[in-house]
């Protein structure tokens, strides 16, 4: 099915050459008329190509309009759409040259199958923001279901609770049954949640349903990224992986934007739906990993995977043998927990992950997130809860959009001093206009500020404290351990996490919002400086350069020297399966 899928889409848009006695009644070098036809497999990848890169998706469009033409413009089509350097170079060969000798393979197959799998996260920020304008809801006077603020609070923290639990059993399925099945499966839970809570009668309904949409975020985040990790190019994993935050983020909009407009009943089915597109199109368009292949003894379905990621001009045979190599040595080691703490490498690594995860926990993200409708309410804004809301979330999208243009190049430390200090700032201001609001201060002249210093915080915050942690994940522990370690990790900051937000509704309680609010800019102050003096730089470095830096020693960098080492870094880069995307948000 998916061989059929891909080569589907290769021929609609970059048809062969056809002889007159292949197509009768056609000139030589012609495209017949059921070639120009779009298929919804073309709208597919136009779709695909358009949220992966607009000059991406202009070169696709310029391709597809040229097949009404005649096949002398082939290699110019190859060109418009290869994302090569040396797109017309590259594009010639591939016409002309022997078939098998392509360094680079094809992306846009590798986007369509991450954009298909990424359906999971956007799923994941509807769970994540449907606290916002469902608890004021259920805590109005005519609610379905009367909850209280405390039962609230755990309504919107106990999917932090589910993470925990579903993330071992999620991991342990991938390498069992396979990364694509796993995925497609994670869509039958999510369903059964949501229709929990479309037919819930009790808070206790709600408790059980949120557990279970807990436990697919905890299956969502172990599963994708090691997925994208496993199909992607080196030249395009970056930005592959990042488009699971970007998903997230979309998810979260998505929910903001209709929420207010439609029944409790309502948004229930609008989310529902999210799970059966991403079974849909996860087993239509996305093949398996060729890794998961490789270790399962499956080596020709894995040379078939390769082809259809890759496309038939791409060199498999020699991926597939580093490929190979990479998995003979990882089955000579085995990570204990003694190796998290006798290793002077991985004890720094340790630390600066799970500071970096500690200190966006208390930042307060979580909390704006699960109750933004709720917070602007009380800030007794100018502009409506809900549009607010909109507001913060279209934000969200577009700086998390930007993060993934800029982490490559600015530098992961940067962003994070940048984001972190900003946040400080934000929370700041915010703390002091409840503080005053508090203290029977006329505050109406400034009832935008509210609106102002949650949409500074939550761009900044999208540039650097959400996505970075995640990447650094990958980035920071040696492949040996790395499969313990982030278990270990993301364990403990979804505990951290349902401590923040299960204890925010108890700290509004105690202190009210201003002082709440300055707490939370507290934690940004110290995870500043945090950033400043423990976690590392690991722009344009491989995985043994950041090794070598966090042992203390220093190697002198010879990827340019020797590019054949450098490619089988990449490759156990992808075999490792970077993580993109480990925390909640």
């Amino acid at each position: 099915m998916d061989q059929g899928v891909f080569k589907q889409l290769d021929d609609s848009c970059f048809p062969p050459k056809r002889s007159p006695d292949a197509a009768a009644g056609t000139e030589p070098g012609a495209v017949g008329p059921d070639s120009a036809k779009m298929t919804s497999w073309d709208s597919y990848l136009a779709v695909a190509t358009f949220l992966s890169s607009p000059e991406e998706f202009m070169g696709w469009f310029v391709g597809f309009v040229s097949l009404f033409s005649t096949n002398l413009l082939r290699p110019l089509r190859l060109a418009l759409t290869s994302s090569n350097k040396n797109a017309t170079k590259n594009s010639m060969l591939s016409v002309n040259g022997p078939r098998g000798t392509r360094r680079e393979g094809k992306k846009f197959r590798q986007y369509a199958a991450a954009l298909s799998t990424t359906i999971g996260p956007f799923a994941v920020g509807t769970v994540l923001a449907w606290t916002s304008p469902v608890l004021p809801m259920l805590q109005s006077e005519n609610s379905r279901i009367p909850i209280t603020a405390d039962e609230g609070s755990w309504v919107g923290s106990l999917i932090a609770i589910g993470a925990i639990i579903g993330s071992i059993p999620a991991g342990k399925g991938a390498d069992i049954f396979g990364r694509k099945p796993t995925i497609a499966a994670l869509a039958v839970p999510f369903i059964i949640s949501w229709a929990m809570i479309y037919f819930a009668t009790t808070v206790w309904e709600l408790y059980v349903a949120r557990l279970i949409a807990g436990a697919v975020i905890g299956g969502v985040t172990a599963t994708v990224p090691m997925y994208i990790g496993e199909i992607a190019e080196s030249s395009i994993r970056g930005e592959l992986g990042s488009y699971i935050q970007v998903k997230v983020t979309l998810g979260i909009l998505y929910v903001y934007a209709i929420g207010p407009f439609v029944s409790y009943e309502g948004l229930a089915v609008l989310c529902g739906i999210i799970p059966v597109i991403m079974f849909v199109l996860v087993l239509l368009v996305a093949p398996e990993t060729p890794t998961y292949l490789l270790r399962a003894g499956r080596r020709r379905e894995a040379e078939h995977s390769l082809v259809l990621l890759r496309g038939h001009e791409y060199d498999i045979a020699g991926e597939l043998e580093e490929l190979q190599q990479q998995l003979e040595e990882e089955q000579k080691r085995s990570s204990k927990f003694k190796d998290l703490i006798s290793s002077r490498a991985t004890v720094r690594a340790s630390i600066a992950v799970m500071g970096l995860l500690s200190f966006l926990s208390f930042s307060g993200i979580n909390v704006l997130i699960f109750y933004a409708e709720s917070i602007f309410k009380s800030s007794s804004s100018s502009i409506s809860p809900q549009v607010s809301s909109i507001i913060i979330g279209v934000l969200q999208v577009k700086y998390t959009f930007a993060s993934a243009l800029l982490v490559d190049k600015a530098g992961r430390r940067v962003l994070l001093l940048i984001s972190d200090s900003v946040m400080a700032v934000c929370l700041g201001c915010l703390g002091y206009f409840f503080w005053l609001q508090e203290h029977a201060v006329d505050v109406s002249a400034f009832s935008l500020i509210p609106l102002i210093s949650l949409g500074v915080y939550i761009s900044t915050f999208s540039l650097g404290f959400g996505p970075i942690p995640g990447v650094m994940m990958g980035e920071l522990f040696s492949p040996d351990v790395k499969g313990l370690a982030l278990g270990i990790v993301c364990v403990i900051a979804s505990l951290l996490e349902f401590v923040v937000v299960k204890m925010y509704q108890n700290l509004l309680d105690w202190f009210d919002h201003g002082i709440t609010f300055w707490i939370f800019a507290g934690f940004c102050v110290l995870g500043t400086v945090f950033v400043w003096f423990l976690v590392p730089e690991t722009k344009n470095k491989t995985l043994q350069e950041i090794q070598n830096e966090l042992s203390g020693k220093k190697k002198p960098n010879n990827r340019k020297d020797n590019p054949k080492g450098n490619r089988k870094q990449h490759m156990m880069d992808s075999l490792t399966g970077d993580q993109t995307h480990a925390a909640i948000v």
